[in-house]
This record gives C-alpha cells, structure tokens and sequence, in this order.
C-alpha cells in the first residue's frame, strides 16, 4: 500500500513545525500568509489527505497566475498537440491560472529571444522550447531580474541564474534507442543518425547517449556522423536520400531530431524501409503511420498529457513558495507496431 502522507510529513516538507499544521488544521490560530502558501504547496506535491480542508481553512489570497508557453512552428503536429493538452489541463487545475501560449515560427535565437521577453510582461513563468544559444541564456537572465522563472520545455536550458526543466532524460532516451539497433538489427553495420540541431540540449544527449551505449555494448557497429536536418522535413528527406545513396549497406537510421516525416517519405521511395531498423521521438500521426506501415521500428515518446500537467504543476508550485525554478524528469513512453 502507498506511504500517505502525515502531519509530520507535511510540517517537514513545509518547513514548519507540527503545531503549526495543528493549528491551521483544528482553526486555531491565523499563520501568515507566506507560511499559508508553503503550507498548502507542500500539502499539494504531497496530495496531503486534508488538502480540501487546508485549501478551506486557509483561504490563501493569491493572485490569479499567468503562465506563459512559447512553443515552436504552429504547423508542426507535435507542438499543435502539446498546446492543445496543456489548454485542456489548465482547465483541470485545482487553483485557477490564466494560460496563455504562443507559437514563433522564426526558429532564430534572436527571433525566440525577443519573443521570450515580450511574453515575460505578463507572465509569472514562462516554458520554452528551443535552441540553447548567448541570446536566450541572456534573455533568461532578464527575466529573472525581473521576476520571471523560466523553464526549459522538452529541451534543457542553461544561464547565469539557473533555470527549471520539464521533459524527459534525454541521455537515457538516447541509450534506449541504441539498445533498441542493436537488439533488433539483423546483422550489424553502418548505422545512420539524424539530429534537427546540434544547439538542441535534448538531440545532443539523445545522440551521446546512443553513442555510449553502442560504445559499451555493441562496439561490431559503425556510428556514422550525424547529418543536421534543421528541423525541416524537406532538408531531411533530401539528407536521407543522399545517406541512402552514400551507404547501400546501411542496416539502421537513428532520428534523434526533426525531420521525421521527411526522413520517412525518404525510407518509403527508396523500397529499403524494411531492411533498415529505422527508431525516433514522439507519437503524430506520422509516426504512427509509419508504425503500422513498418518504415518506423520504435518510436521513444513524451508522455504529452504527464507533461503538460507537470509543467503547469511546477511552475505554480514554484511561483507559490518562491523558489528557484526546478527540474521534473519524466518517464518517456515506447511505442512499436504491436501497441500503438
């Protein structure tokens, strides 16, 4: 049976003592309302037995948040669906917050920089997915100067002031896809990997970790260097082509970036799909085409209701207690032909 939480969890995670909960539960005594919010935060993260009557009896007054998501090209499935799911949780939210989400079709750091920093004039905290570059670790720091947590979304982000995270463990994604070659290449040989953008935290370690585990596992394979699609279905089918003419042997494709649609209409005209162990990220209705077709082998997803609830979660919970914004790893989900 699961631990449930008690008095003494909830006074510990708070940072208060026992009598202090005692009183905000039995009505005793008014606290104050930062030791309210800590209170009730702590309660929330803990799902605290009483959390209805705590939420009752202290009444905490606190603005109506506004958080901000600054998501990427508005034509991509993928971010269409994430924006989508994290409407829908807002709306389930315990404590209302106003969600407000945009989408920059200038991937360009500057472009994204400047977006950032128009959106922090009316947000508490903003999540964004991009590119780590100077411009956006210095418009993180303008944010934080004026108050504005912001998190890395699906792709960690770095600055001077530190920033929060939300997404998967990108390094253990990366291991898993390299298991995945491995076990179901047939024969091994010349393995070919995409990535949209090196600048992407996420491709990065999707990449180094596929490269570590058949480093220590699977050594008889040949990694090839990666070839940069630059998150445009087009450039990646037109890469893939070329690695398919270049490498009549290849046996294995690891698309660690964008350009999944590109690089499967590629597999599909070259009649190869079917030789080639083809593994990537995230379910659309791509990916999952190319599931039931057999171009794709296995598909490495982010478990996109989980994350819009933990983003909109963690960012209210740190707005709450003033903290420093935090970091939630997720569990990724792995999709084949046979349970999509």
């Amino acid at each position: 049976m699961a631990h449930r939480a008690t008095v003494q969890d909830l006074a510990e995670k708070a940072g208060v003592s026992v009598s202090t909960i005692d009183r905000i539960m039995n009505g005793r005594d008014k606290v104050r309302a930062v030791t309210a919010a800590k209170v009730l935060a702590a309660a929330e993260e803990l799902q605290f037995y009483a959390l209805p009557a705590l939420r009752e009896r202290l009444q905490v007054d606190r603005p109506r948040r506004k958080l901000g998501f600054l998501l990427q090209q508005s034509h991509r499935t993928f971010y269409r669906m994430i924006a989508e799911t994290i409407r829908t949780a807002a709306a389930d939210l315990p404590e209302p917050v106003d969600v407000i989400i945009e989408h920059v079709d200038d991937l360009s750091p500057e472009a994204v920089a400047e977006q950032m920093l128009k959106m922090g004039d009316n947000v508490g905290a903003l999540a964004v997915v991009t590119a780590e570059h100077a411009r956006i670790s210095s418009a993180i720091e303008s944010l934080a100067a004026r108050g504005v947590n912001t998190y890395g979304l699906i792709s960690e982000l770095t600055a001077s002031c530190g920033t929060g995270y939300i997404g998967l463990d990108n390094w253990r994604v990366g291991r898993t896809a390299g298991w995945a070659v491995a076990s179901m290449c047939k024969r091994p040989g010349r393995v070919g990997i995409l990535v949209g953008n090196h600048r992407y935290r996420c491709q990065e370690l999707n990449e180094s970790g596929f490269r570590s585990y058949c480093r220590e596992h699977a050594p008889e394979f040949t990694l090839l260097e990666p070839v940069q699609t630059f998150e445009d279905n087009a450039i990646a089918r037109d890469v893939t082509e070329q690695l398919l003419r270049r490498e009549p042997d290849l046996v294995a494709l690891y698309v660690a970036g964008g350009g999944m649609p590109g690089a499967l209409q590629a597999l599909r005209n070259s009649g190869r799909a079917s030789s080639i162990v083809t593994v990537g990220n995230d379910m659309t209705e791509h990916t999952r085409l190319g599931l039931i077709d057999n171009v794709v082998t296995m598909i490495f997803a982010h478990p996109i209701q989980r994350l819009a609830q933990e983003a909109l979660a963690q960012m209210q919970r740190d707005l709450n207690t003033g903290n420093a914004p935090t970091k939630r790893f997720l569990n990724f989900e792995i999709f084949g032909p046979e349970n999509i």
